[in-house]
């Protein structure tokens, strides 16, 4: 009789043990390694949470590998920062609606000795030509991500040709933000970095930022409920709360108070009614 009390107390244990118990109400949210890195995500998800009840899981890569999770259905939300492939995501019906959420913008940062001698300038396409000129060392993301993106198109819109100097002067990494930036102070490369991961990144040495302020550096960031029309699974209530939460005035006012040593690093910029 005591055995099958034992039996019926540890059957008791497994089911308050199990997924329901261990908290089953939570959504995955595909992002960028510079929402994460720079501490914008640990700071906003556990109000929305406290608010909600919502779990917030995320998983944190290059946007286009974020897309492609997404794409697959391996998430509810994307948030990335990656316009043309945002809107192209939700044209061919992966995702439901793509929103503005909020904006930084680009800088190249570099070592002291400025090899190039780009420091002070706002034409970024001057200093890229430059900087493939002087052949100074140059450490990409090579990694598909947005950042990745900007920089390509940077290098195509200054007429230089960086797969035919890959391997010499141009490196890419294939890493995300914070080990490229790394990579690029140890070996004493300019990097291309959205201003959020560099403010965080505490590995500077004397790198600073050499060239900033252009307008083609504007980095805007996109949310989107990834369609349930296309992936089942997706949990299209819980995630179309967190897109709200975002894009309503509790959100976007917790973008805009994140703040590290006194400076902020994303605005948020939703329009009401999107």
């Amino acid at each position: 009789m005591r055995y099958k009390s034992l039996i019926v107390a540890f059957g008791l244990l497994a089911a308050f043990s199990g997924p329901a118990f261990a908290g089953d109400k939570f959504i995955t949210v595909q992002s960028t390694t510079s929402t994460q890195n720079s501490g914008l995500l640990d700071d906003l998800l556990p109000k929305f949470t406290d608010k909600t009840g919502i779990e917030v899981r995320v998983v944190a890569v290059g946007t286009g590998q974020a897309i492609k999770n997404a794409m697959n259905g391996d998430g509810d939300v994307l948030l990335v920062h990656a316009k043309a492939a945002e809107e192209k995501f939700v044209a061919e019906g992966f995702g439901v609606k793509r929103f503005d959420l909020m904006y930084n913008d680009f800088v190249v940062v570099g070592p002291a000795a400025d090899p190039a001698k780009v420091g002070g300038m706002k034409d970024a396409l001057a200093a890229f030509g430059k900087i493939a000129a002087a052949q100074a060392p140059f450490a990409s993301r090579g990694d598909d991500s947005g950042t990745h993106k900007m920089e390509l198109s940077l290098w195509k819109a200054a007429g230089v040709d960086v797969a035919a100097a890959s391997g010499g002067w141009y490196r890419e990494t294939g890493s995300g933000m914070g080990a490229t930036l790394n990579a690029g102070v140890g070996m004493g490369a300019y990097v291309l970095t959205d201003r959020a991961s560099w403010i965080a990144f505490k590995n500077k040495g004397d790198f600073r930022i050499q060239v900033e302020g252009d307008k083609s550096l504007f980095n805007q960031y996109g949310i989107i409920l990834v369609n349930p029309q296309m992936h089942k699974n997706v949990k299209a209530e819980w995630g179309q709360a967190f897109v709200d939460w975002m894009l309503g005035q509790e959100g976007q006012s917790a973008i805009a108070a994140f703040q590290i040593d006194g400076q902020q690093l994303f605005f948020p910029n939703a329009q009401p009614g999107g």
